[in-house]
């Protein structure tokens, strides 16, 4: 009855979704700027983390301009409260990257955590509801493994050292025994410098004897 008397609408177009669809039409779905850097191991966001973490993969899935729509999907899921969004445009992913064969081998996703407070302001952590849509497109575990013991301001207008500085030492591995050994694949929303996930990637593999290491962004800037 409430879908009849409120048809869901797509967050782009404002089209009625059609049957099965969530947040997105089909259209605006297939119309969002995919990367492909999955097809190409040296690919921009791999150049980006060389030399600073060992990984053995690493892409951003939808490349992110200020204009380009998923840069309202982005803001939507991180200051609007719509976590769907962000289920939405993991699902995507995850079912594209497991058709490509990119996932292969990949045990458990693990999200880049929020601090506890910023977490309870937003009502939930993005990067933890886009694992869970990758999760869901590709049949792969989630396991929320790190946190963050501090706070950090915002990354979004400060430089490139400032950032790293801002993250250093921020994570803590709290359920070694599920990453030790196993591939892990590290999941956040957006690459800008990788300051972030540099910083939490250094905090899975000091404390998860053995673990291999991929990365996977939602999207990635130029």
């Amino acid at each position: 009855m409430l879908d009849f008397l409120f048809p869901a609408e797509c967050r782009l177009c404002g089209c009625v979704l059609p049957r099965g669809s969530r947040c997105l039409c089909p259209l605006c779905s297939a119309g969002l700027q995919r990367t492909g850097y999955h097809r190409d191991p040296d690919n921009a966001l791999a150049m980006r983390l060389a030399g600073r973490i060992p990984f053995e993969r690493a892409t951003g899935h939808f490349l992110y301009t200020p204009e380009a729509p998923v840069a309202m999907l982005i803001h939507d899921m991180k200051y609007r409260g719509m976590y769907g969004v962000a289920r939405e445009l993991g699902r995507i992913a995850g079912g594209e990257l497991a058709a490509a064969g990119w996932l292969a081998g990949i045990d458990v996703l693990v999200p880049v955590p929020l601090h506890w407070m910023k977490r309870m302001r937003r009502g939930y952590n993005q990067a933890e509801e886009l694992a869970r849509g990758v999760g869901e497109g590709s049949g792969i575990a989630v396991l929320t493994a790190l946190r963050a013991i501090r706070g950090h301001k915002s990354q979004t207008r400060v430089s490139r050292a400032q950032r790293a500085v801002n993250v250093r030492g921020i994570f803590r591995l709290r359920h070694p025994d599920g990453v030790a050994g196993r591939h892990i694949l590290l999941i956040d929303d957006v690459c800008t410098t990788g300051a972030t996930l540099v910083a939490a990637a250094e905090a899975l593999l000091a404390a998860a004897p053995g673990a291999r290491l991929s990365i996977l962004t939602i999207a990635c800037t130029v």
